[in-house]
């Protein structure tokens, strides 16, 4: 059987930024709320997550970048929401938003989670930001969490 490193879900001790889209806040102070709950139920002190809000999720990843650059953080969370509209703007958003959030993260080695919703219609922005399909800030959470211990152990793992 072959060796496995993965990730767990220990906070403590670990420093978060939430990076947080203003736009569309209704949804998104949802997320907010969301991601802090999760990392604070496992084992982060509030006072080591910082907030930093953003006008849209276009600047999510200019944003992210600068905090991976300046502020001693463990990860990154990106925040989001972003509604179709009846013109291609949505789209250009989104595939901005997703490729440099993925960039910032690369470039920086900071672990940096996608939490920015995309939907179609007002229902399933209710549905993602806590309703029925639950809380995406929450899970942008838990996989940030995750990457944080799973690049502790893989560092682990190379100096043995």
């Amino acid at each position: 059987m072959p060796q496995t490193i993965e990730g767990h879900f220990d906070a403590k001790g670990r420093r978060f930024a939430i990076v947080a889209a203003r736009w569309n806040s209704i949804f998104s102070e949802q997320l907010i709320a969301g991601a802090t709950d999760t990392l604070v139920r496992h084992g982060a002190n509030e006072t080591d997550i910082t907030l930093v809000r953003c006008p849209g999720s276009y600047e999510l990843p200019q944003v992210a970048r600068r905090v991976a650059q300046k502020m001693n953080v463990d990860a990154i969370i990106c925040l989001g929401v972003l509604i179709r509209g009846s013109t291609p703007h949505f789209d250009y958003i989104a595939a901005e938003a997703a490729r440099g959030i993925g960039a910032a993260g690369i470039e920086s080695g900071v672990p940096t989670a996608f939490g920015v919703i995309t939907c179609d219609t007002l229902e399933q922005a209710i549905e993602r930001s806590g309703s029925k399909a639950g809380n995406k800030g929450a899970e942008a959470a838990t996989a940030a969490l995750e990457m944080v211990n799973l690049f502790d152990a893989i560092d682990e793992s190379s100096n043995g």
